[in-house]
């Protein structure tokens, strides 16, 4: 049988190449791999994405595009008010503060996270730890390129 006849689809313990495009509702492109032509690889099932997100997977075929819209809770979650800090200016050299700049922060583990600058009064500056697309509502554009 010729791939046409039997194609393989998207199950539940799938591992997929893929492309994605995501959009803000605004229709601005928040993000893309076809930028630099590098697919995202996901095994269904191995939660690094919402279950949401897998649901308008499975099924597809090789070859196969489709675009959904997702709310906050189930794209990169809600904003969370306890992932934004207060930090004394002083702890920054001077240059890095910028409203909008992301900085990265070496965790006691050693792993760096990245924060954005959200606001600077005075002494303080504000720095956000949520995802950049927390609380927003995001369409993705989903080329499926290989499924294994």
């Amino acid at each position: 049988m010729s791939e046409v006849e039997n194609p393989v689809v998207v199950t539940t313990t799938s591992e997929i190449v893929f492309h994605v495009t995501m959009k803000l509702s605004d229709g601005s492109a928040a993000d893309s791999t076809k930028v630099n032509n590098k697919p995202a690889k996901l095994t269904i099932g191995d939660g690094s994405l919402s279950p949401a997100f897998e649901a308008q997977l499975l099924g597809m075929t090789k070859g196969e595009s489709t675009e959904f819209t997702l709310p906050p809770e189930d794209a990169f979650g809600p904003v969370n008010p306890d992932s934004i800090y207060h930090f004394e200016r002083s702890r920054f050299e001077a240059d890095t503060l910028e409203v909008g700049a992301i900085i990265m922060f070496e965790q006691q583990n050693g792993a760096e996270m990245p924060g954005v600058i959200r606001e600077i009064v005075g002494d303080s500056v504000t720095i956000d730890f949520n995802h950049p697309l927390a609380g927003q509502v995001i369409t993705f554009n989903i080329d499926i390129i290989d499924i294994t």
